[in-house]
């Protein structure tokens, strides 16, 4: 049986984007936690549980962060997300497959050539540029390689 009580604290902590552990009494019939940032353990428990519990989810919530791209051009980043537009989607998905990795300035090239024809010199630059102030509100950066091409990573804090 579920618990009011459970279901909204289930619901802040996701709302808010915190990792939420729930401590059940024994015999509770345990939740389903399909939530990364979730998890439960059973009371009675020793410190030493709980601390382990809560250990592993910062981990699965905070860790390693990976974006994600759908197809309606709606970027991820662990708990944010932004809209971009078809071009920048078009680019985007080089960089969330090579995400941490070295983009070559010539791939990008051909994805705005594909879409565009004719390639400015400063096509590809206006668009790096819009997707940079894009991306910065939910954690993200595109860093330059000079002579070579760009790394999308995490901002540093």
């Amino acid at each position: 049986m579920r618990w009011p009580v459970e279901a909204s604290v289930r619901n802040s902590c996701k709302k808010a984007g915190i990792p939420c552990l729930l401590v059940l009494e024994a015999g509770a019939r345990p939740p389903v936690c399909v939530d990364p940032s979730e998890d439960w353990i059973r009371a009675p428990a020793s410190r030493q549980d709980v601390d382990a519990r809560i250990q592993a989810l910062i981990q699965r919530a905070y860790g390693k962060k990976v974006p994600a791209l759908d197809s309606t051009g709606v970027l991820y980043f662990g708990t944010k997300s932004v809209a971009i537009s078809s071009t920048q989607t078009e680019l985007m998905e080089q960089f969330v497959a090579h995400y941490g990795e070295l983009v070559y300035r010539a791939e990008l090239e051909q994805q705005v050539i594909k879409q565009y024809g004719n390639l400015s010199r400063n096509a590809l630059d206006l668009q790096i540029m819009r997707l940079r102030r894009r991306i910065a509100a939910i954690g993200l950066s595109i860093q330059t390689v000079w002579g070579r091409g760009y790394i999308l990573e995490a901002l540093t804090e």
